[in-house]
Formats: C-alpha cells, sequence, structure tokens
C-alpha cells in the first residue's frame, strides 16, 4: 500500500489544479448508511486492487478504478476524467480497510470534488453488515444465464 500511496502522492505533486476545499462537505459515511447513499445517487467506486477484488470479492454495482488513478478519473476537467465526473457527482470510495479511500476522499474534496466520501471501515465493514462480497452460486447461476 506504500507503493500505491507514493504513486498518488507523485500523480497530485504533479497537477495543476486549483485546490478548493470545503469545510462543509462530510469526508465519511458509515457502512450502514451504504445503502442509503446509493438510493440518493451516489456511485459506488472500488478502490481496491484487482487483486484484493478477486480474493475478497466484488463490490456489486461499483466501478472499479485503479487508486493511482482515481483522482484524475473522479476530477472534473481533468484530461483522463470519466465522463460522470461532474461537479455535482458523488462518489462513494471504498477501499480494503477504509484508510486508502479516505486519503483519497480528502485530496479530491482538495480539489474541490466535495461530493467524495469514503466508507469508514472500508470494504471489511460493508462485508460485515452484509453489504459486500461473493456473488452466491445463486447470484453467479442469474447472471450467466443472461
Amino acid at each position: 500500500m506504500t507503493a500505491v500511496l507514493a504513486s498518488v502522492d507523485a500523480a497530485v505533486d504533479s497537477s495543476h489544479l486549483t485546490v478548493a476545499a470545503s469545510t462543509d462537505a462530510p469526508l465519511s459515511v458509515q457502512a450502514a448508511d451504504y445503502g442509503a447513499h446509493l438510493v440518493e445517487g451516489a456511485t459506488a467506486v472500488d478502490v481496491r486492487s484487482q487483486r484484493k477484488r478477486q480474493i475478497d470479492g466484488v463490490l456489486t454495482g461499483a466501478l472499479a478504478v485503479d487508486p493511482t488513478d482515481v483522482l484524475a478519473r473522479l476530477t472534473p476537467g481533468d484530461p483522463e476524467s470519466l465522463r460522470g465526473a461532474t461537479p455535482d457527482a458523488r462518489w462513494l470510495l471504498v477501499s480494503d480497510d477504509g484508510h486508502e479511500a479516505e486519503w483519497l476522499a480528502w485530496h479530491l474534496q482538495a480539489r474541490g470534488v466535495t461530493g467524495a466520501v469514503f466508507v469508514v471501515g472500508g470494504f471489511r465493514a460493508l462485508r460485515r453488515a452484509g453489504v459486500a462480497g461473493r456473488f452466491s452460486d445463486q447470484e453467479l447461476a442469474a447472471i450467466s444465464a443472461h
């Protein structure tokens, strides 16, 4: 994880974007509130590595974005930003334990992306809450039937 954070630090240092942090924007949500935020229009972003997703399971419905690409992909106006990266977009960042997502949410908010928040406890907390994890055999059968 240190290598990932170092490369993300390098991406931040090379950025020429204006910093416009807001003290009014929340930075985190609890795992128990995850579903409510999705219903209200937030987009889940899984910032775990591909290896962690393979081992621990997918976060159903989430965008999977490499942590080194998150800042560029979710910042409006960046040449590498996603089409959905608009000033009013709401991002719900999920890392393995919440720490990396917290760091990324903080940096996104510093760039003016006030709709970026992280899930406290990350994927582990979502799994404990029964929200995330591997697909069941029944779900896999339904997916493969289509």
